[in-house]
């Protein structure tokens, strides 16, 4: 069982498969987990733009001090697992030091073209910022001139093989295994309700499948037809593919079948 007062963070960018991630944390029973709490912050409080199929609880708290607030009294209670955006709070969570050390930090990339080839079918005017990789490195980077050592994922990694890449970020950060969070027999998290429209999937399936045959260039081909609509993504595609090689340099990567480099 894990201390309380931990808060262990997944920092993601949309459409990276943090929402799976989550589900499995959730699944282990031994955290109290919340889905992009900072979301009401970066959208709401701060009126970036308006998010589609985003339906926020009238309850929920919404600028950054109040949603500190509330995660760190959950975290009084119970060892708490957060999944959020780093754009979302980048720079200001490193200005608030005591809360960013309360945290065991997590990172999870994607491959940025089947992430915003994802992420135009659901919101065809996503901005730069929005892809969130380069806020996501600059985050790292931050972390570790802080002190940290930031665990970082590649989701096509946990796809292939969830159990093993999962199973080392448990090691890494301390947490037991837990093979029974691989497998959802529960219906979807009602906190998932707010933004049901993004994580439909997610929300109908029993568990990370792996990648079908040929799925990559299925997902290529999304992003060239999501393209020739909007040309402006082939330069986010570029500007934050160098953000999205930089992290996979420091992430957990597989060799042989149940080994992992840590």
């Amino acid at each position: 069982m894990p201390d309380p007062q931990q808060i262990f963070a997944l920092w993601a960018h949309p459409r990276s498969m943090s929402t799976a991630f989550e589900r499995v944390m959730r699944e282990r029973g031994d955290l109290d987990c919340l889905h992009e709490p900072f979301m009401h912050d970066y959208y709401i409080h701060h009126q970036t733009r308006r998010m589609p199929m985003f339906d926020p609880h009238p309850d929920h708290p919404t600028s950054y001090a109040e949603v500190r607030a509330m995660i760190q009294t959950h975290a009084a209670a119970r060892p708490v697992f957060l999944k959020d955006m780093s754009y979302y709070v980048y720079p200001h969570l490193l200005e608030d030091r005591q809360f960013c050390d309360q945290m065991n930090h997590a990172f999870l990339v994607r491959d940025p073209a089947a992430s915003i080839a994802s992420y135009y079918q659901l919101d065809p005017d996503v901005t730069q910022v929005e892809i969130g990789i380069e806020a996501q490195w600059r985050h790292f980077q931050a972390l570790r001139e802080l002190g940290h050592t930031p665990v970082v994922l590649l989701a096509e990694d946990v796809r292939a093989d969830p159990q093993a890449m999962i199973g080392a970020y448990w090691k890494a950060v301390g947490l037991d295994d837990a093979p029974q969070a691989f497998d959802w027999q529960g219906g979807a998290p009602q906190d998932w309700q707010p933004v049901a429209g993004w994580h439909g999937d997610v929300m109908a399936s029993q568990g990370i499948k792996p990648p079908s045959e040929g799925e990559h260039q299925k997902q290529q081909e999304r992003f060239e037809i999501a393209a020739t609509k909007r040309p402006d993504l082939r330069d986010m595609l570029e500007h934050h593919r160098e953000f999205h090689q930089r992290l996979a340099e420091h992430a957990l990567r597989p060799n042989e079948p149940g080994e992992i480099t840590i």
